[in-house]
């Protein structure tokens, strides 16, 4: 009888985990996620259209990208279990280099960003894990149509961009996985990541 009792309690557990996993998030909440992005796209477009020189691109996209997407949140996320490692000065020190790398890698992957335009036509937006993943097709001007998924998230004050996945590829996990590579070579040495992020953020 306990265990019969046991199997029963545990049948129910998963029962209810599952239930947890499977409630989707209300459609309103996918709607605004999805104009969210679209917004976004073009705002992006009116930010930089006209900035010719990468220190422009730089100025403008700043305040644009701290408004849009949780670049912290971000941050903690890449550097793993060795947050919890670092100190409170190794930590602000790894995200301020980190929204500056991010930043070198924006200004450079934009290209002639005027001739773009970004819309979300491929498919609903999907509920993930506390997560919205906006599947998107970006147009460019003598380029094929990329297919971006932007994982957002709402945090009480909006939206924001957590996560870009591109052919399946997510921009987060590749770079935590390549931090997490360097650190395991380094010793889990967090001042060494921080230094070869200040190469990294000067030679952009």
């Amino acid at each position: 009888m306990p265990g019969t009792t046991r199997r029963i309690f545990l049948l129910v557990a998963l029962c209810l985990a599952a239930m947890r996993v499977q409630t989707p998030a209300h459609a309103a909440d996918l709607a605004q996620a999805a104009a969210f992005v679209k917004q976004t796209g073009n705002d992006l477009s009116a930010v930089v259209g006209d900035a010719s020189t990468p220190d422009q691109k730089k100025q403008r996209l700043q305040p644009f990208i701290d408004r849009v997407a949780d670049v912290g949140d971000t941050a903690r996320f890449c550097l793993g279990r060795y947050w919890n490692r670092a100190t409170p000065e190794q930590q602000r020190e790894y995200t301020e280099l980190f929204h500056r790398v991010l930043m070198n890698s924006v200004v450079g992957h934009m290209g002639d960003y005027k001739q773009t335009r970004i819309s979300v036509i491929t498919g609903k937006p999907e509920p993930r894990d506390g997560l919205i993943y906006v599947p998107t097709t970006i147009e460019r001007e003598g380029n094929p149509p990329a297919h971006v998924s932007w994982v957002v998230k709402e945090d009480g004050n909006g939206f924001r961009i957590v996560d870009v996945v591109a052919e399946g590829t997510s921009m987060r996990l590749t770079v935590r996985n390549d931090y997490n590579s360097f650190l395991n070579a380094h010793g889990g040495d967090v001042n060494a990541l921080i230094q070869a992020l200040r190469s990294q953020a000067a030679s952009g």
